[in-house]
C-alpha cells in the first residue's frame, strides 16, 4: 500500500471522481453554492470596509448611506444562507447516494461471490465493509465542494489584500503555505494508523457477531465471561489505535486553528502601522481583518477534508477489495437446455477443493433420471462438498458435470436454481412468516404452499402454530425445533417441484417414524431424480443404489445389501446401528 502524499493524494483523487461521474448534478449544485459562499464572503468584507470609510468614519456620508448599507447587508447574507443550504443540501445527497451505490455493488457481490469467498471470511468483517467502511470511505464528501471553493476564496482574499498593500498580502503568502506543508505531514503520518483503525473495527464486529450469533453456546457453556473478555481486548485495541490517530488530530487541528489567528494578529499590527503611515485606509485594514477572520472556518474545512481523505481512501481500498475479486462468469444466456422430467446427473474425474486441498478427488458417480441415490460416508468424507457441487455452489478444480447431458456451465443459473433444489442441514429460516419462508417471495399459489408443507411433513405442526402458516418463526426460525425448521426448510424446496432434489442430511433432527413418511412422500408423489446424504439405515434401505465415500472418493456404489460386502462399509453402518440403538 503507497503511503506517500502523492498516492494518498492520488487515490483521493479517484475516489472523489468515482462519486463525481455517478452523481454530477447533486456535486455540480453543490460546488455552484459553495463558490456563491465565496462571492458572499468576500463581497461582505468589502461591505464592511466601504461601510467603515463611507459610512461609520466618514466626514460628509450621504443620508441615505445607511440604508443602502444596511440593504447590502441584509441581501449579502441571504444570498449567503442560499448558497449555504445549497451547497449542504447536494453534498449531502451526493454522498447518501454513494453510499447507496457501494452498498448495492457489495451487497451484489457478496451474493454473485462464489461460497469460497465466504467460507475464508468472518460475516463480521462483511458487515464492517458494508457499514463502518462504506461511511468512512464517503467522509471525505461531506466537505469537498467547500473545501474547493476554499482554493477560489483564498485566490481572491490574496488578490484583494495585495490590492489594498503588498505588505498585507506578503502575511497570508506565509500562512497558507505553512498550512499546506503541515497537511502535508500531516497525511504521510495518518495513512498507516487510518488503516489499523478500520481494521480493528472490522475485529470487534467480528467478535460481537460470533457472540451473539453464539448465544445458545455461549450460555450453555458458559462462556459469558469469556466473550466479554474477547470483547474487552479487541475494544482496547481500537481504542489504543483511535487514540494514536486521536493524538496525531490533537496536534494538527490546534496548529490549523491557531495558524489563520496568529496571521490575523500580524495582520493588525501591520496594517495599524500602514493605516498610521497613510498607506492603507482603516477600510483596508477592516477587509483585510474580516478576510482572515473568515477564512478560519474554511481553512479549518479544508484541514477536515485533508485529514478524512486517509481514513476515506483506506475505507474504500477495503470495500474494492472485495469488489475486485473476481466473479465466475455466468452461463451465456439462451433457450432452455434441460428437458423436461427428472434429470439425470453425470460426474466425471471430479475434483474440488478449498484452497490448496483437495476435498474430493477423483469422483464419478451415474445417477439415472428418477434414481435415489443415498450417499454414505464417514464424517469429512466430501458428501457435502459433493452436493453443493452440483448445486453450483463450489467451483471444479477438475472434472465435469453434467445435468441429462448439460455440461453445469452451460446451464444458466435460473434454470438451474429451479431444475436443482439442495437442502442442508443447518436449516436456515429469515425472521418471518412460515408461508413467506417458504414462498420466498415468488407468488406462488397457496394451495402449492400447503401441498409442499404436507410432503414435508410439517401441516400438522404449522397448522397448531399461533396463527398457522401465518406465524412469523423469528431469526433464523428460532421459536421452532430443529425438526420443525427442517421441515420447513425442505417445504421451500420440494414448492419448486425440483427436478433433481439434493437431501444434506436435511431430516436429521427428525424423529425416524417422521423421516420415513417424508421419504416415501418425495419417493411416491415427487417426480424427481433424488440424492440423500444418509446417516440412518432407514433412510438407506429406501434408496435404490447407495454410493459409498471415503477418502474423498466414491469407492463403491452398489445396493445396501451388496455394500455390505465391504468391510469399511460394514463397519460404518454397524456404527450408525448402534448409534440409533435406545
Amino acid at each position: 500500500m503507497p503511503s506517500s502524499r502523492d498516492g494518498i493524494a492520488r487515490r483521493g483523487y479517484r475516489l472523489i471522481m468515482r462519486s463525481v461521474r455517478a452523481h454530477p448534478v447533486p456535486h455540480a449544485v453543490a460546488l455552484i453554492g459553495a463558490l456563491g459562499f465565496v462571492a458572499t464572503t468576500v463581497g461582505a468584507a468589502w461591505l464592511l470596509g466601504w461601510i467603515t470609510d463611507n459610512v461609520i468614519i466618514a466626514t460628509e456620508a450621504d443620508r441615505t448611506a445607511p440604508a443602502v448599507a444596511a440593504a447590502l447587508v441584509i441581501g449579502v447574507s441571504v444570498a449567503s444562507g442560499v448558497s449555504v443550504l445549497m451547497r449542504r443540501w447536494f453534498l449531502a445527497m451526493a454522498e447518501l447516494r454513494t453510499q447507496r451505490d457501494w452498498r448495492r455493488a457489495l451487497l451484489h457481490r457478496y451474493i454473485d461471490l462464489p461460497m469460497d469467498f465466504h467460507r475464508e471470511r468472518d460475516p463480521g468483517e462483511l458487515l464492517a465493509h458494508a457499514d463502518a467502511d462504506v461511511n468512512t470511505a464517503t467522509m471525505v464528501l461531506k466537505p469537498l465542494a467547500f473545501a474547493v471553493s476554499v482554493v477560489v476564496l483564498v485566490v481572491v482574499t490574496m488578490a484583494a489584500l495585495f490590492a489594498a498593500h503588498p505588505l498585507l498580502a506578503l502575511i497570508a503568502a506565509v500562512v497558507f503555505p505553512a498550512l499546506a506543508a503541515m497537511s502535508r505531514v500531516y497525511i504521510r503520518r495518518v495513512e498507516a494508523p487510518s488503516a489499523e483503525v478500520q481494521r480493528r473495527v472490522g475485529e470487534v464486529s467480528e467478535v460481537a457477531h460470533e457472540s451473539f450469533d453464539g448465544a445458545v453456546v455461549v450460555k450453555t457453556l458458559g462462556r459469558e465471561p469469556i466473550e466479554v473478555e474477547r470483547m474487552r481486548a479487541a475494544s482496547e485495541r481500537l481504542r489504543d489505535e483511535r487514540i494514536r490517530v486521536g493524538r496525531m488530530r490533537g496536534t494538527f487541528e490546534p496548529s490549523l486553528d491557531a495558524l489563520p489567528t496568529i496571521g490575523a494578529i500580524a495582520l493588525l499590527l501591520v496594517g495599524a502601522w500602514l493605516v498610521g503611515r497613510g498607506s492603507a485606509t482603516p477600510g483596508d485594514l477592516v477587509l483585510a481583518a474580516t478576510l482572515f477572520s473568515l477564512l478560519a472556518l474554511p481553512l479549518f474545512i479544508v484541514g477536515f477534508f485533508l485529514e478524512e481523505m486517509p481514513r476515506s481512501v483506506v475505507s474504500l481500498q477495503r470495500v474494492d477489495r472485495v469488489l475486485e475479486r473476481p466473479v465466475p462468469a455466468p452461463a451465456p444466456a439462451g433457450p432452455r437446455t434441460l428437458p423436461e422430467g427428472p434429470l439425470g446427473l453425470e460426474i466425471e474425474d471430479l475434483a474440488v477443493g478449498y484452497g490448496s486441498r483437495l476435498v474430493l478427488d477423483g469422483v464419478s458417480l451415474q445417477v439415472r433420471p428418477g434414481e435415489t441415490v443415498a450417499l454414505v460416508g464417514a464424517t469429512g468424507s466430501g458428501k457435502s462438498t459433493l452436493l453443493e457441487t452440483v448445486a453450483g455452489l463450489n467451483g471444479l478444480a477438475r472434472g465435469s458435470i453434467r445435468l441429462s447431458g448439460t455440461d453445469l456451465a452451460r446451464i444458466g443459473s435460473g434454470e438451474l436454481h429451479e431444475a436443482v433444489a439442495l437442502v442442508f442441514q443447518e436449516a436456515f429460516l429469515f425472521a418471518d412468516s412460515v408461508v413467506e419462508n417458504v414462498d420466498m417471495k415468488w407468488g406462488l399459489d397457496p394451495a402449492d404452499v400447503t401441498s409442499a408443507l404436507g410432503a414435508a411433513a410439517a401441516d400438522a405442526f404449522v397448522d397448531a402454530l399461533p396463527d398457522g402458516a401465518a406465524t412469523v418463526v423469528g431469526e433464523r426460525g428460532v421459536t421452532l425445533s430443529g425438526g420443525q425448521r427442517q421441515r420447513v426448510a425442505l417445504a421451500r424446496a420440494l414448492v419448486r417441484s425440483p427436478r433433481l432434489l439434493m437431501l444434506d442430511d436435511a431430516t436429521s433432527a427428525v424423529d425416524p417414524v417422521v423421516e420415513s413418511e417424508i421419504l416415501a412422500n418425495l419417493r411416491g408423489g415427487l417426480d424427481t431424480t433424488l440424492l440423500v446424504v444418509a446417516h440412518r439405515i432407514s433412510t438407506i434401505e429406501l434408496a435404490d443404489r447407495v454410493a459409498f465415500l471415503a477418502g474423498g472418493r466414491i469407492v463403491a456404489t452398489g445396493t445396501h445389501e451388496e455394500l455390505l460386502a465391504l468391510d469399511d462399509y460394514r463397519s460404518l453402518v454397524s456404527a450408525y446401528e448402534q448409534a440409533a440403538a435406545p
